[in-house]
């Protein structure tokens, strides 16, 4: 579930800067939101390719036990 809690902890960290973006107008934050949501972006993919990774794995175990 660390992978889970990785993801919270970064959304958590945006939450001020999309405060002051949608909130109060702030354009400087806009451009650390857009940042912020590319480091999110690439953290998606580290799980999805750590996912498969570890789905593909099991198939393997699955079929080698045969």
């Amino acid at each position: 579930m660390s992978r889970f809690t990785e993801l919270r902890d970064l959304l958590s960290s945006f939450e001020k800067d999309f405060i002051k973006f949608y909130e109060k107008g702030n354009k400087s934050a806009g451009t650390r939101v857009r940042k912020e949501m590319n480091e999110l972006k690439k953290k998606a993919q580290e799980i999805r390719k750590e996912i498969q990774e570890i789905k593909q794995k099991a198939k393997e175990a699955e079929g080698g036990s045969m």
